[in-house]
C-alpha cells in the first residue's frame, strides 16, 4: 500500500525526457524536439509523446509550453447533442481537426450557467490548446474570462457575447429571421406566433428580435403569449405546442427559430388531429438534412453547417499558432428552403448535408 506524505502530496514528482522517451520507445532528442516545436516528427509519434508526457506528468524546463500545439487537444462546448445542428457541427469539427492530428474533448452544458463555468474550468485544467464554444451565454462572462486568463484561445460559433470581443463564426441572424418571417407573411398569415430558443443565447434573442419587428412592419402584431422562448431541442417545441394550441386563440402560423422546435411543435400538432399545413403553417431556422426531407419538407433558413464548422476550426488554429490581439468575424451566406410545411407546393431543392 502507497502511503502518501504531506510532502509527497504536494510536492510534484519530476519526470526527466529520457524517462518519456523509454516509455514511448524513441530517442531523448525526439522528445525535445516535440515539446521544442521543431519539426521533424511524424504525427503519430508526436501524439504519443505529448499523450506520454501529460500521463507521466513531464514539463519542460521553466513550464515554457513552446510547441503551440502542445496537446493537440481542443476543446468544443454544445449546448446539448440533441439538437441535430450541434451533433453536425461537431461532426465536421472532428473531421477538420483530424487532418491536423488533433483530438476534440467535446462537452455539453445542456444552458446551465454553473455547468458551462465547471466546463471551462475543466478544460482549463486540461490544458487544451483553444476552445470552440457554441454554448455562450449572453449576460454571463465567466466561461470566456477563464480561458481569457488562461490564454487559452477560444472562438464562438453562432453565439457570442455582448460583452467580451472573440472570434465569431455564424450567419447574419437579422437578416435570416427577416426572410423567414417575410416568407410567412407574403402567404397572408396575421395570426402568427413566434418560438425561440432560450434568450439568453444571443442567435436566439437576434431572431425573436427580427421576427416581431418584420411582422410589425407588415401590421401584424406579435405580442404577449404569442412570443414564445422555449428549450432547444425537440421538447421545447412540444412545449410551447401545448401552450399556443391549448389556447382559446391559436395562431394560424408559427414562426420558429430552431428546426428541432418546429418537428417538435409539428408533432404535438399533429397528435391533436391538427393538419399541417391547413390548420396551423410552421416555418424552422436551421435548415436540418433530415427537416428538408421529402417526409418532413419542412420550410426553413439553410444555415451552413459544414462551412461553419470548417470556419470556426480554421479561426482557432489560426489564433494557436499566430497568437493575435485582434478579432476576426466570419458571416456564412445562408439560404432559404421552402418546403410544404408554410403552405407553398415545394419545387425539386437540394437537402446536400454541405448546408
Amino acid at each position: 500500500m502507497k502511503i502518501e506524505t504531506a510532502d509527497s502530496a504536494t510536492t510534484p514528482r519530476k519526470v526527466s525526457a529520457a524517462a518519456v522517451a523509454r516509455a514511448c520507445g524513441v530517442s531523448s532528442a525526439t522528445v525535445s524536439y516535440v515539446m521544442n516545436g521543431r519539426g521533424g516528427v511524424s504525427v503519430e509519434t508526436r501524439r504519443r509523446i505529448i499523450k506520454t508526457a501529460a500521463e507521466l506528468g513531464y514539463r519542460p524546463i521553466g513550464g515554457q509550453r513552446r510547441d503551440p500545439l502542445l496537446t493537440r487537444v481542443v476543446g468544443l462546448i454544445l449546448p446539448n447533442i440533441v439538437n441535430q445542428m450541434y451533433t453536425g457541427w461537431a461532426q465536421h469539427i472532428i473531421s477538420a481537426t483530424r487532418e491536423e492530428g488533433i483530438d476534440v474533448f467535446v462537452a455539453t452544458t445542456q444552458d446551465d450557467p454553473d455547468t458551462l463555468a465547471q466546463v471551462a474550468a475543466t478544460l482549463a485544467a486540461r490544458n487544451v490548446d483553444g476552445v470552440i464554444i457554441a454554448a455562450s451565454l449572453r449576460e454571463d462572462l465567466r466561461a470566456l474570462r477563464v480561458f481569457r486568463q488562461k490564454r487559452i484561445p477560444y472562438v464562438c460559433l453562432s453565439r457570442r457575447s455582448h460583452h467580451l470581443q472573440s472570434d465569431f463564426v455564424g450567419i447574419n441572424f437579422d437578416a435570416a429571421a427577416t426572410d423567414l418571417m417575410n416568407h410567412v407573411l407574403a402567404h397572408g398569415y396575421t395570426e402568427i406566433a413566434t418560438v425561440i430558443g432560450p434568450r439568453f443565447s444571443t442567435a436566439s434573442l437576434e431572431r425573436e428580435v427580427a421576427f416581431v419587428r418584420t411582422a410589425a412592419e407588415a401590421g401584424v402584431d406579435v405580442s404577449g403569449m404569442r412570443k414564445i422562448s422555449t428549450r432547444l431541442d425537440n421538447d421545447g417545441g412540444r412545449i410551447a405546442a401545448a401552450s399556443l394550441l391549448g389556447s382559446s386563440n391559436p395562431p394560424r402560423a408559427v414562426v420558429c427559430g430552431s428546426d428541432e422546435i418546429a418537428i417538435g411543435f409539428m408533432e404535438h400538432a399533429l397528435s391533436l388531429g391538427l393538419r399541417i399545413p391547413e390548420d396551423v403553417a410552421v416555418v424552422g431556422g436551421d435548415g436540418l438534412p433530415h427537416s428538408r426531407s421529402a417526409l418532413i419538407s419542412l420550410t426553413t433558413v439553410v444555415q451552413p453547417m459544414k462551412e461553419m464548422a470548417e470556419r470556426a476550426f480554421d479561426l482557432l488554429l489560426d489564433q494557436i499558432t499566430h497568437p493575435r490581439s485582434t478579432h476576426r468575424e466570419v458571416i456564412c451566406e445562408h439560404r432559404m428552403y421552402v418546403g410544404r410545411t408554410c403552405g407553398c407546393q415545394p419545387a425539386n431543392q437540394s437537402i446536400s448535408d454541405a448546408h
